[in-house]
């Protein structure tokens, strides 16, 4: 995310997500935005912030979550055994659901949200990774 305090609250960037993965409305967004408490406290952006040792992997019992290099997971929908334990600790409440599958749903990093975003919030970039990290 590049200035959360620019945020507005209009979803684009939910509704793009929705729709890069042909679905109408939000209930398939990856991204979600909600009030901080009314107008005067702005929006809460709420994305995969690419944890470089995901719990949500971590916590997931038959490996569907692999941690990707720099940060962030991969999701093995044929894998995964809807338990739900992923979006549970996902610290960030990041691991939404789609209940029409029963499974999560993970941003997967495609940054076609930021594209639709009117007032420069998000921004996709690549992380380098290094040996150190």
């Amino acid at each position: 995310m590049k200035d959360t305090e620019r945020c507005v609250g209009c979803q684009s960037c939910m509704f793009a997500c929705s729709r890069r993965q042909n679905a109408p409305g939000l209930a398939k967004s990856c991204i979600g935005v909600r009030s901080a408490g009314g107008m005067e406290h702005g929006f809460v952006v709420v994305v995969c912030r690419s944890c470089i040792d995901p719990p949500c992997a971590k916590i997931c019992p038959v490996d569907a979550l692999t941690p990707r290099e720099g940060g962030g997971v991969r999701l093995d929908s044929d894998a995964c055994i809807s338990c739900g334990k992923c979006r549970e600790y996902c610290t960030v409440g990041a691991v939404f659901w789609d209940d029409e599958t029963n499974s999560p749903m993970i941003c997967n990093y495609c940054g076609y949200c930021a594209g639709y975003c009117p007032h420069g919030v998000l921004q996709h970039e690549r992380k380098e990774v290094t040996a150190d990290a």
